[in-house]
């Protein structure tokens, strides 16, 4: 990935992880295992960890302790309903971005 789409995706990554969490409650590896399968493939674990604390900490997610086959039990995030106002403020943001820099680019052609 380049830098530009690092940078990017910094900025976004918060509104992905919450859009995958509307859909259904996972764990850090999942999340990272379907951002992955999406695409965006340089995703480390450890930045998905890091942004699923400032969720949980912002309020945005509920978190269920499951048993783990392996190991400690893992931390379930769902999405609540502050979390869903905060993806509903993502997608009209994204909307908007992306209508104007559509716009941007046809007048480049």
């Amino acid at each position: 990935m380049g830098k530009q789409m690092t940078e990017l995706l910094k900025g976004t990554l918060e509104g992905i992880v919450l859009a995958l969490l509307a859909v259904q409650p996972a764990y850090g590896y999942e999340i990272t295992a379907q951002l992955r399968k999406q695409g965006f493939t340089d995703i480390v674990e450890g930045t998905v960890y890091a942004l699923l604390v400032r969720v949980e900490q912002r309020g945005l997610v509920d978190v269920a302790k499951v048993p783990s086959e392996k190991g400690p039990p893992r931390k379930v995030y769902s999405l609540n309903a502050e979390g869903q106002e905060q993806l509903e403020e993502f997608w009209r943001t994204w909307s908007f971005l992306a209508e104007r820099i559509e716009k941007l680019h046809e007048g480049e052609k």
